[in-house]
């Protein structure tokens, strides 16, 4: 199937203009107020415009994160997995449309990320649901007399 180019009327996925930050569960403007031009490969235009993020941004998602973090850890292996197979349903459900927005960013020909790329990230993400149910504690001997119990 040839797909048409972004931008254009028939095209896959209509571009926004401009791509925050998703920080803290939402979208927010670069602090600077900085955005860069991103380049189709397939054409050499420009499709949309993506935030310049600095150091200033890189501390917000630091300070959203460690917000997070006590909670998350505390969120139960069963439910913390079913975020991560969520997530990966989701993406399958839009493999196409994701397919086709990785095409347009990078250049890689469609069959690539339609059948690789969307294909193992929708992978890694059930994988991982199945590292988070299936960690647990450990034992090491230390030496003849002596065990280390390690619990999480």
């Amino acid at each position: 199937m040839i797909y048409a180019a972004p931008g254009s009327s028939d095209a896959k996925i209509a571009f926004k203009a401009q791509y925050n930050n998703f920080i803290g569960g939402k979208f927010v403007a670069p602090v600077k107020g900085q955005y860069f031009d991103v380049i189709t490969p397939s054409t050499g235009k420009i499709f949309t415009q993506a935030a310049r993020s600095t150091a200033e941004d890189v501390e917000l998602a630091l300070d959203a994160a460690h917000a997070a973090a006590d909670a998350w850890g505390k969120t139960a292996a069963a439910d913390r997995a079913n975020v991560l197979l969520r997530m990966a349903d989701r993406l399958e459900a839009n493999l196409e449309l994701l397919a086709y927005a990785e095409t347009v960013n990078n250049g890689k020909p469609i069959r690539e990320t339609m059948a690789a790329d969307i294909p193992l990230t929708i992978d890694h993400f059930r994988y991982f649901a199945g590292c988070v149910r299936a960690q647990e504690g450990a034992l090491s001997n230390i030496d003849e007399n002596t065990v280390a119990y390690h619990t999480r």
